[in-house]
């Protein structure tokens, strides 16, 4: 690699775009303007975004729509596929870069340049913009790793720790994009895929460095894919599955400890158990059975 890294932001769009038009102002308010953008719209069925993105007057930002809705999995892949610069990520098309995110992940990539992933400090704010500090927050805080300032993981290390809990968020991920271009996302994981793809990448011997100076504003609302597959149960599903298969590849490599923490898989657990007293007050039998079920079942 010579000379100054270029960011590649790319922005799988589905959602409010009052939201995305937010986002994409927090891009052209970085302090370091060596950054590219493109949004791939999934189909929204709103035709005033491409009218939008076709008065736009910056030569950085590419509005592409998709021929046919492709779906999260695939819309990722789409953009991974597009990736040419020297790093790339997948901004969440409702949350917002704080002014110094490029500039800082451009520092702590010089400064751990083999680190395939980059995670940086965040904030979370709720649908109006507000700061909040949910309890899924406070838990991911909690868990993750004890760093002070910087520092790059790896190994075993870093796969139990994420299996213990995933305290990542997936859309301030930054990654060099030729390393993620050699791993696939995982079938028939659209909620888990983010954790799944990481843990490949660690067990194939990748690293992954963290910074935790807050510069991205992550969005938690009702509306979020994550958010609405919880009572229904589709996210649990995905879970249970993916943890029994990531206790097998833990397992294969002779990671003993990040194996048996994928078979506990106790903040899923937990996680299930806090969902408890809104299955109860929706009245939703089905919504308790699957809950029970993600706690119990081994």
């Amino acid at each position: 690699m010579t000379g100054e890294p270029t960011l590649e932001i790319f922005v799988p769009f589905w959602g409010d775009p009052v939201l995305l038009y937010a986002c994409i102002e927090s891009v052209k308010a970085q302090s370091d303007p060596a950054w590219v953008l493109t949004v791939v719209d999934d189909c929204y069925p709103d035709e005033s975004v491409a009218a939008h993105f076709a008065a736009e007057s910056d030569p950085r930002i590419t509005y592409l729509r998709n021929e046919q809705n492709l779906g999260i999995t695939a819309n990722y892949d789409r953009c991974r596929e597009l990736a040419s610069a020297d790093l790339m990520m997948f901004l969440g098309c409702d949350d917002l870069l704080l002014p110094d995110f490029v500039s800082r992940v451009k520092d702590l990539h010089r400064e751990f340049p083999a680190a395939a992933t980059l995670q940086l400090g965040v904030g979370v704010i709720d649908e109006h913009g507000s700061s909040i500090d949910p309890l899924t927050d406070k838990v991911k805080r909690a868990i993750r790793p004890r760093v002070q300032h910087r520092a790059e993981l790896g190994g075993e290390q870093l796969a139990g720790s994420l299996l213990r809990g995933d305290w990542l968020y997936w859309p301030s991920l930054v990654f060099r994009t030729e390393a993620i271009q050699r791993y696939r996302f995982r079938e028939g994981l659209p909620i888990i895929q983010d954790l799944a793809l990481v843990i490949d990448m660690t067990a194939a011997g990748e690293t992954l460095a963290v910074d935790r100076e807050v510069c991205f504003a992550y969005r938690r609302h009702g509306a979020s894919a994550s958010s609405s597959s919880l009572l229904h149960g589709s996210r649990f599903a995905d879970e249970r599955r993916y943890y029994r298969d990531a206790a097998e590849q833990m397992s294969s490599l002779g990671w003993r400890r990040a194996a048996r923490t994928a078979r506990l898989r106790w903040t899923s657990r937990l996680h299930a158990v806090t969902l408890v007293p809104s299955a109860l007050r929706a009245r939703d039998g089905a919504g308790l059975r699957t809950l029970w079920a993600h706690t119990a079942e081994r």
